[in-house]
């Protein structure tokens, strides 16, 4: 088939299951699953790729599925698609038919419309499998939203294995972009997430006697405030790095200082050398400080997931095939984000690409962020979903094997 009409044949294929998708997106919505408790989102998806005639392994790194479509001479090569599943602790505030079901989870971030597209994925490769050379590996991902992510857990169980895919493709919505446009960004682009954890201990006691007691609150103020060092005077200016406390855990009251102060905050940067550098450096400061004030700080950092980089020839030559698909007018540039995401495994062993799928709509009031109560896609944007990640996916496959640049 030749490239004109495969375009042709995706867009009237993503057309045609358009509604379909819109019911899996819908169906997933009124049943979120927190990470790791996705049994019935996979049995779902299952169900929908038994129903399309695909094999498919399930179990893998927790509920993940992997289902493959072969074209023909399947063993020239392989792409892989990602898409995850799980959903987040949040009670849903958007007065829509599809509404969560379950009181407190809430696909707050995208993740049914990223499993959706990828069960439109299948819809449209399972009927135009004589159109192309090479397989296509599916991953339906659980667990993306909490350490150490569904991500790493597929990855140790040979999710990239047997063989290894010439790339990782992943989508993710974007409501700060209109739906219609799509994003790019090759190299550097997400940061790394690291989860901190500050015990203060000290000597409780009444509040009208300090000098009879070590106040850890005192403690955990200063050192809050020194902590801010470490980035404004530590980190390379070039290089983005946030140091963010979001809690603070105390059982003292109005005239009662408690024995022990906990804080919870995170650290993220754009830079692996410097990251380890700067835990070092939250360590020092934070026992430091306490200790200046005859109290103790036990510090605890949960290493998160890494730095995203998006594999730069790759980027490029996507970026090049969602313009032919959707128009040059319809793809943008994205800047850096300091958000995190497991994704960014992928691409520590093979070329891998994570771009964005605008999801805004003003006019319709979509206009909320990602992680919050009234979150919300225009799916419209799920025309797009299907069909460009099929696009993808085939132009990668026409370049792993023939070496050619794609249109």
């Amino acid at each position: 088939m030749e490239k004109k009409d495969l375009k042709s044949r995706i867009l009237e294929l993503s057309t045609e299951l358009f509604a379909q998708v819109v019911r899996h997106r819908r169906h997933l919505h009124k049943n979120p699953e927190l990470s790791y408790e996705e049994a019935q989102t996979a049995s779902y998806v299952a169900d929908r790729l038994d129903e399309l005639g695909l094999a498919f392994t399930r179990g893998v790194g927790g509920h993940g599925l992997v289902a493959h479509i072969k074209g023909r001479n399947p063993d020239r090569a392989l792409v892989a698609l990602r898409a995850d599943m799980d959903a987040l602790p949040i009670h849903e505030e958007n007065e829509v038919e599809y509404r969560s079901e379950r009181p407190g989870i809430m696909h707050a971030c995208g993740h049914d419309a990223h499993t959706a597209s990828l069960l439109g994925v299948a819809g449209i490769l399972s009927r135009i499998t004589d159109a192309f050379e090479g397989t296509v590996r599916l991953i339906f991902q659980p667990s993306e939203e909490r350490l150490p992510g569904g991500a790493s857990l597929m990855i140790r169980d040979g999710v990239l294995q047997n063989p290894v895919p010439s790339a990782v493709v992943g989508q993710h919505v974007m409501p700060l972009i209109p739906a219609g446009k799509v994003g790019f960004r090759s190299g550097m682009y997400m940061a790394s997430a690291d989860e901190l954890r500050l015990v203060f201990k000290g000597k409780g006691g009444h509040a009208a006697q300090p000098h009879q007691n070590i106040d850890p609150v005192m403690a955990c103020a200063q050192t809050l405030v020194a902590l801010q060092q470490v980035v404004s005077r530590h980190a390379h200016p070039a290089t983005p790095s946030v140091l963010s406390f979001g809690r603070i855990n105390s059982e003292g009251t109005y005239n009662v200082i408690p024995d022990e102060v906990e804080v919870l905050g995170t650290f993220r940067t754009l830079e692996e050398q410097w990251r380890y550098r700067a835990h070092e450096l939250i360590r020092q400061v934070a026992e430091g400080t306490a200790a200046a004030l005859g109290a103790r700080c036990e510090v605890h950092i949960n290493v998160g997931y890494p730095c995203l980089n998006n594999h730069p020839k790759l980027t490029d030559r996507l970026r090049k095939a969602a313009c032919s698909y959707l128009g040059e007018e319809n793809v943008m540039d994205l800047d850096l984000w300091m958000a995190a995401e497991d994704f960014a495994y992928y691409g520590q062993h093979t070329d891998a690409c994570f771009y964005r799928l605008g999801t805004r709509n003003e006019e319709k009031g979509i206009i909320a962020p990602v992680h919050t109560p009234r979150f919300d896609i225009d799916e419209e944007a799920l025309r797009i979903g299907s069909g460009l990640m099929s696009w993808l996916a085939l132009q990668q496959l026409v370049f792993a094997t023939e070496s050619t640049e794609v249109l």
